[in-house]
């Protein structure tokens, strides 16, 4: 049996990463790239040495500074397309061995929780993408109420990301975070109840 690969995006603020926790409840295996790229920029991270190499001065302790990686960033704006090129590949192979994992342990359905999905082409690595949404200010207070967040970082943001309009037109699933966490995790059960039967239906 083959398993089902959801890809989960959202933009900032949008509830994917309640979202995701929400899979992770009902027993569903959860691949979190922000996670990933966390241990990869940690000490002795895979990435720390290209970082080092692509952004001098960059690394303290053993680990990337990420607020020393940003400053570098501000000032450099070609210099996304090198960390992308560092990163990308890294967490490709971490990919790759949790779905080897999945497959071993006869998993019907993961989730590949990518807040850049459609930036990076990522859906093409996918059986059908979900998208979390919701009205353009709730997402603003919900984004503006974060510890440190500014109006120009927020817009910042939102510049790199693919407009939700977008994302929306380009989903498989749709899921409005809006309505309340009741309301979504009873659509995340619905849904992980309606691709169990797909993939189930595959097999036969």
């Amino acid at each position: 049996m083959s398993v089902y690969k959801l890809g989960l995006t959202g933009s900032i603020g949008m509830g994917k990463s309640t979202t995701a926790s929400m899979f992770r409840d009902a027993g569903i295996p959860v691949f979190d790239s922000d996670a990933v790229v966390h241990e990869l920029y940690g000490p002795g991270g895979k990435a720390v040495p290209f970082i080092e190499a692509a952004f001098p001065g960059c690394i303290e302790n053993g680990a990337v500074s990420r607020a020393k990686l940003s400053a570098a960033l501000a000032s450099d704006p070609g210099g996304f397309d090198r960390l992308n090129a560092i990163v990308h590949p890294l967490v490709a192979q971490t990919r790759h061995e949790f779905l080897r994992q999945a497959e071993l342990e006869g998993e019907a359905l993961v989730v590949f929780d990518i807040p850049l999905l459609f930036e990076t082409g990522g859906e093409a690595g996918v059986d059908g993408v979900l998208v979390v949404t919701a009205p353009a200010e709730i997402q603003r207070d919900r984004v503006l109420a974060r510890d440190g967040m500014t109006l120009a970082k927020y817009n910042q943001i939102l510049s790199r990301q693919t407009p939700d309009a977008e994302k929306r037109l380009r989903a498989d699933f749709i899921i409005d975070t809006s309505e309340g966490l009741e309301a979504a995790r009873k659509a995340v059960d619905d849904l992980i109840s309606k691709l169990k039967r797909r993939t189930n239906q595959a097999s036969d």
